[in-house]
């Protein structure tokens, strides 16, 4: 993409109690290689001083914004959708209030989405848990994958903190708000985008840095893969039979990326 002709991306992040976190996460938007974009913070009516954070990044830099819910919605779908309706970027951006990105990370998946011509692109991820141990080196050149309906349905290839797409497509396919797809509105999501649009594209290369907690939702295996039989059984033209298969294929493909692979 030409350096003088850039296009505003949005970056969604819904927050809560993200106190301790969501400063890191915010700054590594801030380091970002590529100028343009406006960072949204949702926060979900926290009870600790996140928004006070948020608050003093707000006042230091005027692509930040600051939305204050006035109730819980008990899972990120709800703001993510607030946020992208209040986008005024024409390209959309997920990132989680405790996850970080590596500096080039839209530049790169801006310039690769006019490349390959394309309204949807995600990048691989990997793992950590302390922050201080992050590096970051200097990327010049990324192989890409496909990423189709049918691949999606047999493993989840796509970490919602690395998503860069049209704003247009989020607005058609928001997240699913009901609470039982908490935890897997994201995949549902992504399962209906594909359908839709067509393949896609996944940088292969780790431009998103995934924060490991104890005790979080998306690390409970039995919870996770219930909801996925959800998703699978309740999608439309989907049977029982394919419904089972899809799940065990998906915890399969979760060991082998999380296990073997460290989350590529």
């Amino acid at each position: 993409m030409s350096e003088n002709v850039r296009e505003l991306v949005s970056v969604i992040m819904p927050s809560y109690n993200a106190e301790a976190l969501i400063a890191r996460s915010i700054q590594s938007v801030i380091d970002q290689s590529y100028p343009d974009w406006e960072l949204i913070v949702i926060d979900d009516c926290s009870k600790d001083s996140t928004r006070q954070v948020v608050q003093s990044f707000v006042n230091k830099d005027s692509r930040i914004k600051l939305i204050s819910l006035e109730s819980n919605n008990g899972a990120p779908a709800a703001p993510r959708n607030i946020g992208v309706r209040h986008a005024t970027g024409s390209w959309i951006a997920f990132l989680d209030a405790d996850d970080i990105w590596h500096p080039q990370k839209i530049k790169l998946q801006m310039d690769a989405l006019k490349i390959y011509n394309v309204d949807f692109c995600c990048t691989q991820m990997k793992d950590f848990s302390d922050d201080a141990l992050l590096s970051f080196e200097a990327v010049e050149h990324i192989d890409c994958e496909c990423v189709s309906f049918a691949k999606q349905q047999v493993k989840g290839r796509i970490p919602t903190s690395s998503v860069i797409l049209r704003k247009e497509i989020m607005l058609r396919f928001p997240f699913n708000e009901d609470i039982r797809y908490k935890a897997v509105e994201d995949y549902h999501c992504w399962l209906r985008v594909h359908q839709a649009v067509g393949d896609t594209i996944k940088l292969r290369y780790p431009l998103l840095n995934y924060r490991r907690i104890a005790g979080q939702i998306s690390g409970s295996k039995r919870y996770m893969l219930e909801r996925m039989y959800m998703v699978h059984k309740e999608y439309p033209g989907t049977s029982n039979v394919q419904a089972v298969l899809y799940t065990l294929t998906h915890a399969l493909g979760g060991f082998y990326y999380r296990i073997l692979r460290k989350g590529l």
